[in-house]
């Protein structure tokens, strides 16, 4: 049955949890990643949105904030440990138009964890092969440098790395 089983593979789980070789395989880096800053969810009606947040769940809401040089309108909910963002097109160029052109009830758009050294990280992931889909980091929402990665690069999940 189960039991002999459950002994022969014991030891083995014993053997990986002692070893001491996994650690020693972990490369330091001069960077290292910090906290979920927020789930970014693209919508298409944003006060509609924001007022579900805010109207039905009780969440504390920020103002609307245009973000030119992303070509988006933000709202922030407060979560405590962390926030959405709730991003909605600013002019038809906007990568959101476009996002809500293929998803048209909008969707999880990316995640932000944040990062304590941006440049580093830039310099290792490049040395990784991880595409950043800029070459300089962009002041985004929070008056931060940021980056995003390549989706494709990264198990098909756009990531945003935002300077702590």
């Amino acid at each position: 049955g189960l039991l002999p089983r459950l002994q022969t593979s014991a030891p083995v789980i014993r053997t990986l949890a002692s070893s001491n070789s996994f650690p020693q395989n972990i490369p330091s880096c001069l960077w290292k990643l910090g906290r979920l800053n927020h789930v970014a969810i693209a919508v298409p009606d944003l006060e509609k949105a924001q007022s579900m947040y805010k109207d039905v769940l009780g969440a504390q809401v920020s103002e609307t904030v245009a973000v030119p040089e992303h070509g988006v309108y933000t709202v922030f909910v407060d979560l405590g440990n962390t926030k959405l963002e709730l991003l909605h097109p600013l002019g038809e160029k906007s990568p959101i138009a476009s996002f809500l052109q293929k998803n048209k009830t909008g969707g999880m758009h990316h995640i932000c964890i944040e990062v304590d050294d941006i440049k580093a990280a830039m310099t290792e992931l490049k040395r990784k092969n991880i595409r950043i889909l800029s070459e300089e980091p962009k002041i985004g929402a929070h008056g931060k440098p940021v980056i995003f990665l390549h989706p494709k690069d990264c198990h098909g999940v756009l990531v945003e790395l935002e300077q702590a």
